[in-house]
Order: structure tokens, then C-alpha cells, then sequence
């Protein structure tokens, strides 16, 4: 009997050294460097929004009231990149490292070239303007998700109103055709999917809910799925699948759902990604401040 004991008890402290390993293993203290800590990079914005990287790690942000389009380089600091960006909000770069951007001025999406011009990807839907496309997320095949919430804007002439019957997300495909695939929104803001473009979160900021989708060969959504009980300004992932979210606090959920970390910020974010030489700098966006923090994940 006290063998049986020995041995149950045994059996018992040997699985849970097992579990404490994985845990460890996909512990949330390994998603930040050691030592690292959150840097002010600059500051004196009115609004920061839209952080993106191309290729080669340059983070590309907006200072979307005043209008500017600005760049960080690890090492080299923040300089102006543009200056008139038709209000610019939410961006992303493409596979052809063109700019995209959710430019509000117009309700519409644009592209930037290197040499700083731009042209229209999409426009109006069934004949009408958009609310104001505020974030979007590229496909491997070129297609193009956005969401389009609404926030009136000062700069948009008078008389100017939410003609949409719906704040939703919309799919553009790689032939410019567009597509309302889901409007079961309070106020749709930011999204992001996985690189291999099978799946697809939204963010629900005024409803504080993320939602999961699966994606389908003709750009269409189902599987709708709750994934997180929190709302979501701009969003990220990294090369473990790991989702980040911007509200109050950087938030960091693993791709099952559970919550794995809780980064403060000095000031509340509005949107991040992944930057610098080798895409382990974590580039926040936050008000009147752009902030860094080193990783040990990489950027997609």
C-alpha cells in the first residue's frame, strides 16, 4: 500500500514538472526580451494611428489630424515621410511594398508608391461613400479586407452623413470587386488575419469583443467565432500566432484564446506592429507619443 503511495505520488510530481515545462515553454515572460522595456521614440503628435512595416522593418505611422504620414528606422530614429495623406488611418503594406491606407478624407482606400504618389484602390459601395474605412489587412492573393465604422470628422463638408445602412466589413478582391462579407458590428474597427490567409480577426471596439473568422476561397467569411472578451483599437500578430490588441494596455492572446500577456503603456495605444531590422521591435503607437519594446517573437 505504501508503495502503491509512493508510486502514485510520484506519478502525481512528474506530471506536473511536465506541465510547468510547457508552461513555461509557452510562457508569456518568453514573448519579451530579457531586461527590455517599453522606450518613448518620440513625441508631440496630436494622434498617432496606422503603424506598418514594409519589407525591410521601416515602420511607416500617421499623425492622422495634422494629416502625415511619418517613418521610424531602427537605429535612425523618426523623420516626415509625407505631408497631405487624404486624412490616412489605418495602413498596411502589401506584398509589392506599395502603401496601402484607409484614407478618410474621401472615404477610400489608396496605395502609395515609392515615389510618394498614389492611386485609388477603392471607392463608394453601391453607388454611395463609405463611412470611413479605418483599418485593413491584405491577402496572399492580393485581396483586400477592410472594416468601416463611422466617426464623423471635422474636415468633411457640411452635410456630410452616414449614408451605409451598416458599419461592416468589406472584402475587395484582387480584380477591385467588393463585397459587405459581415455587419454584425456595433463599431468594426481593427483586423488582421494569418499569413497562410485562412483566418480572420475583427475587433468590435464599443461591443469589447474579438472575433474569429474562417476564410473561404472567394474571400467570404463563416465559422464566426468569438475569440476575446475585449475590444480592440488597431491589432497585430506575431510569428507564433500570438494577436495583439490596443485598448487601454497592449493585450496579447495566444491563437487558442487565452489572454498571455498585458503590456502597459504610458499613454493608451491606438495601434502597433512589428518593426525594425529584424522585425522583433514591437512599434506602439499611443496618442501623443510613438513608444518601442524589444521582443523575442518576430513580426509576420
Amino acid at each position: 500500500m505504501k508503495k502503491l503511495t509512493f508510486i502514485s505520488l510520484l506519478f502525481t510530481l512528474l506530471t506536473i514538472t511536465v506541465m510547468c515545462a510547457q508552461n513555461n515553454n509557452n510562457s508569456d515572460k518568453d514573448i519579451i526580451a530579457k531586461d527590455a522595456e517599453i522606450e518613448k521614440v518620440e513625441t508631440g503628435y496630436s494622434f498617432t494611428e496606422g503603424s506598418t512595416a514594409n519589407s525591410d522593418g521601416i515602420v511607416y505611422f500617421t499623425d492622422q489630424p495634422n494629416d502625415k504620414i511619418y517613418v521610424w528606422e531602427e537605429g535612425k530614429g523618426v523623420s516626415l515621410w509625407l505631408e497631405g495623406t487624404e486624412r490616412s488611418n489605418g495602413m498596411y503594406f502589401n506584398a509589392k511594398d506599395e502603401l496601402l491606407s484607409c484614407a478618410d478624407e474621401f472615404n477610400r482606400i489608396i496605395a502609395f508608391n515609392d515615389n510618394k504618389e498614389y492611386r485609388v484602390i477603392y471607392e463608394n459601395f453601391d453607388g454611395k461613400h463609405l463611412n470611413g474605412p479605418n483599418d485593413l489587412w491584405e491577402l496572399p492573393n492580393g485581396g483586400i479586407y477592410f472594416t468601416d465604422p463611422y466617426y464623423h470628422r471635422h474636415y468633411w463638408k457640411e452635410g456630410h452623413t452616414e449614408v451605409q445602412d451598416t458599419r461592416g466589413v468589406y472584402y475587395v478582391s484582387p480584380e477591385g470587386e467588393a463585397t459587405l462579407v459581415s455587419d454584425k458590428y456595433i463599431q468594426p474597427n481593427g483586423l488582421v488575419g494569418t499569413p497562410d490567409g485562412k483566418l480572420l480577426y475583427v475587433a468590435d471596439i464599443n461591443d469589447r469583443k474579438i472575433w474569429k473568422y474562417d476564410i473561404m476561397e472567394d474571400g467570404s467569411l463563416s465559422n464566426r467565432t468569438l475569440f476575446a472578451n475585449e475590444g480592440s483599437d488597431g491589432m497585430a500578430i506575431d510569428n507564433q500566432g500570438n494577436i495583439y490588441l490596443t485598448m487601454g494596455k497592449v493585450w496579447v492572446f495566444s491563437p487558442e484564446g487565452e489572454l498571455i500577456k498585458e503590456i502597459s503603456v504610458p499613454e493608451s495605444p491606438s495601434n502597433l506592429c512589428f518593426g525594425g531590422k529584424n522585425k522583433d521591435v514591437l512599434f506602439i503607437t499611443a496618442r501623443t507619443s510613438v513608444y518601442t519594446l524589444k521582443m523575442n517573437v518576430k513580426g509576420i
